[in-house]
């Protein structure tokens, strides 16, 4: 049986955050720019504001795993993936938020930036990092799942 409620929160928060990364990076991000009557400088705009809302939330729920985590003393595989997700994580929010951010500024002020591959790079880390999430999830799942003991018949079978 897991032990409540710190591995409960632990586990669902890292679910929870995959569901986010689900939800808004591959339904909504893409999906807006199918609306009718949505400008490509409507939809970045738009994009800014969801993305960096989704950055903070992220950081919470990342705060709220390792809290958990650090209490529940955690095997060292589901202690690594966490370090894997905060290294994605620095690297979307302090490297690639602010270069799109950059771009983001230029395309609404009118100056549209040169051809670039930040953006389909944003993608790929945040396949990785809805990977690293749902992984960190199972490990952790796996790891503070405890099987009820089995009791020896008296006939030993």
């Amino acid at each position: 049986m897991m032990r409540p409620p710190f591995a409960l929160v632990l586990v669902a928060t890292l679910f929870l955050w995959a569901g986010l990364i689900i939800g808004i990076s591959f339904l909504e991000a893409p999906l807006k720019f199918t609306a009718p009557h949505i400008t490509l400088a409507l939809g970045v705009g738009i994009g800014r504001v969801v993305f960096h809302a989704l950055n903070k939330v992220e950081i919470g729920l990342y705060a709220g795993a390792a809290v958990c985590a650090i209490y529940l003393r955690v095997p060292g595989r589901v202690g690594g993936a966490l370090v894997l997700l905060a290294a994605v994580l620095l690297l979307q929010t302090f490297w690639l938020l602010p270069a799109l951010d950059v771009r983001a500024e230029a395309l609404l002020h009118g100056h549209p930036p040169p051809a670039s591959s930040l953006h389909l790079l944003y993608i790929g880390v945040e396949a990785v990092k809805l990977c690293l999430v749902l992984g960190t999830g199972t490990l952790a799942y796996l790891a503070l799942h405890r099987p009820p003991p089995r009791l020896a018949s008296p006939t030993g079978f």
